[in-house]
């Protein structure tokens, strides 16, 4: 078990962070990807001393009940360690987007304008589990420049703790700021409410767990935060869609890692041919100990059984985070996209059509930060979408929308230049 630290000076963080900010824009792209393989090394050489602190967190779950599957996603690293530390390997091969420049202009006046890309400067990250964000988070904040202020859950802080000392160890012999990145190494929420109010010092808060997390972030933040991270997740079956295909994706897009924001929660089905396919959907993914909770129709054409039971209400706006799915019988396009319009989280959304120009009135007409044609909503991923990992996937519009990566976690300036112009 790890020490947990009893009092923190968070404005002594903040000050720490800013300066380790201003530092790392000294750096350059070689000497980050350098540090960067430096970390993948260092966490393949301690992946025994991470996986051991992750079992102590593993038992604590158990011990308190926790949902096996959210276990198996969100806390458990055995299987995770070789992609984390893949990732973290891409990172490095991913271009540099600080200093980058564009929107370049010449006017009459005689001076040259553009934009260039420039680190935010400090994230405050706030997350729940999930013990990879911290590696997720602290190897994109490094390639783009970012100090990093980080707060993971009380279930995995023995995980998290371990991790930040391999981190840490690796960065300093790297050249790098002991203050790059920065753990909370605290149970006690109070350091949360501080951390929302550092406007001096953090740049931008970042929020990842549940609805609880990020309305509470919103609502008592001095500093702009970024929503997103709650998917309730749909995929619209039109009645072209090959039901052969369709079948194995919806179990992807349910089963794969149940627990995750990606992970569908609804599935809508059109009239003509629900009473074909939602028998198989549920014969099907029945075998993955999924349930189900349908709607009227839904329920007329599978039948009321011990896997299968009404809708309730709130049912349609619920994340479920594990082995339950709502069925829905839909009369066409509309009433689908009507549907995702009164339930969405504006996360992921889907439809599985032959039809293009179906398909593209879809598209056209959902407005979540990703949508699907005939692919796995498991896809709105840093990773799955060739970004390297993530810090967040932003259901907002301003800003960043969608998987939060590299360019993401910059912003730019102005660059004016002239010889000696003076404005007429």
């Amino acid at each position: 078990m790890v020490e947990v630290a009893q009092e923190l000076n968070m404005l002594e963080m903040g000050k720490r962070a800013k300066e380790a900010a201003f530092q790392l824009a000294a750096f350059s792209t070689e000497q980050k990807n350098q540090a960067l393989l430096n970390i993948a090394d260092a966490l393949e050489a301690n992946t025994e001393s991470i996986l051991a602190a992750n079992k102590i967190d593993i038992q604590n779950a158990h011990d308190n009940g926790t949902d096996p599957i959210w276990i198996r996603d969100r806390i458990d690293l055995e299987r995770r360690m070789p992609g984390i530390i893949r990732d973290v390997r891409n990172v490095v091969t991913l271009p540099d987007p600080v200093g980058t420049t564009f929107s370049e202009n010449e006017l009459e006046v005689g001076i040259n304008v553009h934009k260039m890309r420039v680190p935010l400067g400090v994230l405050g990250v706030i997350y729940e589990s999930r013990p990879n964000v911290t590696v997720d988070i602290s190897t994109l904040a490094l390639k783009t420049g970012n100090a990093v202020i980080l707060r993971g859950g009380s279930d995995v802080l023995n995980t998290n703790l371990e991790v930040v000392r391999v981190l840490t160890e690796a960065l300093i012999a790297s050249g790098f700021p002991e203050d790059t990145m920065q753990y909370i190494a605290s149970t006690d929420r109070k350091y949360v409410g501080e951390m929302l109010k550092m406007h001096d010092y953090i740049d931008m808060i970042i929020p990842r767990g549940g609805a609880g997390l990020h309305n509470f972030c919103r609502e008592n933040s001095t500093i702009p935060v970024i929503i997103g991270g709650m998917g309730i997740v749909h995929l619209f079956v039109d009645e072209s869609a090959d039901l052969e295909k369709a079948l194995p994706l919806i179990h992807n897009a349910k089963t794969q890692r149940p627990a995750v924001c990606n992970a569908l929660d609804t599935l809508l089905v059109h009239e003509n041919i629900a009473a074909d396919f939602l028998p198989q959907v549920v014969e099907h993914l029945a075998a993955s100990d999924v349930v189900f909770k349908a709607e009227e129709k839904a329920l007329e054409t599978v039948g009321d059984s011990d896997r299968v039971s009404p809708v309730a209400e709130g049912d349609f706006d619920t994340e479920w985070m594990g082995l339950t799915l709502n069925l829905k019988v839909v009369s066409d396009v509309d009433e689908a996209i009507d549907h995702i319009r009164a339930h969405t989280t504006f996360h992921s959304d889907g439809i599985l059509s032959q039809n293009a120009e179906q398909a593209a009135y879809f598209l056209n007409r959902v407005d979540s930060a990703a949508v699907f044609w005939n692919a796995s909503t498991r896809f709105n991923d840093g990773s799955a979408l060739g970004l390297g990992a993530e810090v967040a996937i932003s259901t907002q519009k301003l800003h960043a929308r969608g998987p939060m990566a590299l360019e993401e976690l910059t912003t730019y300036k102005w660059v004016i230049k002239g010889d000696y112009t003076a404005r007429p």
